[in-house]
């Protein structure tokens, strides 16, 4: 068969695939359309907000076409960065050249974005989410339904808590989660790839129709160049999804002493048996198969820290010699790379628990990070890494 004609054979399948999609989401059914909001317009908060925006427009029985997007509103050369999203579709500073859907609505107002919505994507950097939550305490709808982006951990004095159960916790709301193989860029450009979200019916589930399940969740996602696996393995995809980004920032030392695709193969082993111990020993509801056979799993960790910003922010710091917030101010263009708050995190965790000699990789990037331990001695400090037995 020629090339051509394998081309179109695989063109045909593919629209055949979106024809079936597409007639099994007509039949989905909801009383009346769920209204959609984005808290947060970042390089990953934006492209979330196209796919679910793009959906939204494509399945106005289920959804209201227009979401609202949070935006923290700054200048642009003067120009109100909202204003810039509202004219041009575009998010010149943190997506640029990525024409966004015109039913996208930029919004300063926090409030007024999330007031009346029924489905809250948090998607912001993970340590600006308690401010968040407190101003939208008692401004929501009660009934409304959460899914979190975001990466990261809660330690306080609940003990280490999944962001999920924390914006539970806070806003009385069932909260699940979105994580997996996804490099922002890519996903914006369209580029296939695929992503997990968990998330489980709460008790007060009002029934088809009527709320917000696995369904519904997967026709506001699932987009053809973005393919989603509906789980409930909240817990799982979460710790999956924060801790990737320790491992991240280990492999972009090695790879900027020079040390190549050995070294990083090898802070990747290690880091997925810290990732599954840790989810073992602290969130037991976790599944191991999580970690393995989805995208939010290995697939990420392999992702990560073959090129997100965690990688490029310790490479530079390899590199130049300067500390992670200034190589991490430096590359990105007020962003965040957020191994450098969760290697902390976990170390204050494990250090109140006493455990800190049972994840040395973790705890060697926070030595590295924040007491300018010497990058070449990783070898040295997770040499003596103990075997574990997942029961």
């Amino acid at each position: 068969m020629a090339a051509s004609d394998r081309l179109n054979q695989t063109s045909n399948i593919l629209d055949k695939s979106i024809q079936k999609s597409n007639s099994q989401l007509s039949l989905l059914q909801v009383d009346t359309p769920f209204k959609v909001c984005v808290v947060g317009s970042g390089n990953w908060g934006t492209t979330i907000a196209k796919v679910v925006s793009e959906n939204t427009a494509q399945h106005p029985h289920l959804f209201e076409p227009k979401v609202n997007m949070w935006v923290f509103d700054e200048k642009i050369e003067g120009t109100s960065l909202v204003s810039i999203i509202n004219n041009k579709h575009e998010n010149v500073k943190y997506l640029p050249n990525i024409p966004l859907p015109e039913n996208l609505v930029a919004n300063p107002d926090l409030l007024n974005t999330v007031g009346d919505a029924d489905i809250i994507i948090f998607n912001i950097p993970h340590q600006f989410l308690p401010k968040i939550v407190q101003q939208m305490k008692g401004n929501i709808k009660p009934t409304a339904r959460a899914i979190s982006c975001l990466k990261g951990f809660e330690v306080g004095k609940k003990g280490v808590q999944l962001l999920s159960a924390y914006v539970e916790d806070e806003l009385d709301i069932p909260c699940g989660a979105l994580s997996g193989a996804n490099l922002a860029p890519e996903v914006a450009k369209e580029n296939w790839s695929e992503t997990t979200v968990a998330y489980q019916l709460p008790k007060d589930y009002r029934g088809d129709g009527k709320d917000v399940d696995h369904r519904v969740l997967k026709a506001l996602f699932h987009r053809p160049y973005f393919h989603v696996s509906v789980i409930e393995d909240i817990a799982g995809i979460s710790i999956a999804g924060a801790l990737k980004n320790v491992v991240a920032l280990g492999c972009g030392f090695v790879e900027g002493l020079g040390w190549g695709n050995n070294a990083s193969a090898a802070i990747q082993r290690v880091g997925l048996g810290e990732i599954i111990k840790f989810g073992q020993m602290f969130f037991p509801e976790s599944r191991v198969e999580t970690y393995y056979q989805e995208s939010a799993g290995v697939a990420d960790l392999i992702t990560t820290c073959s090129g997100g910003r965690n990688v490029r922010v310790a490479k530079h710091m390899a590199k130049s010699g300067k500390s992670a917030l200034d190589a991490e101010k430096e590359l990105l263009n007020g962003q965040s790379a957020q191994g450098i708050i969760t290697c902390k995190e976990v170390h204050e965790w494990l250090e109140t628990c006493e455990l800190l000699h049972e994840f040395p990789l973790f705890e060697a990037v926070y030595q590295i990070v924040y007491n300018n331990v010497a990058m070449d001695k990783i070898p040295d400090l997770i040499d003596e890494l103990d075997e574990f037995r997942v029961e």
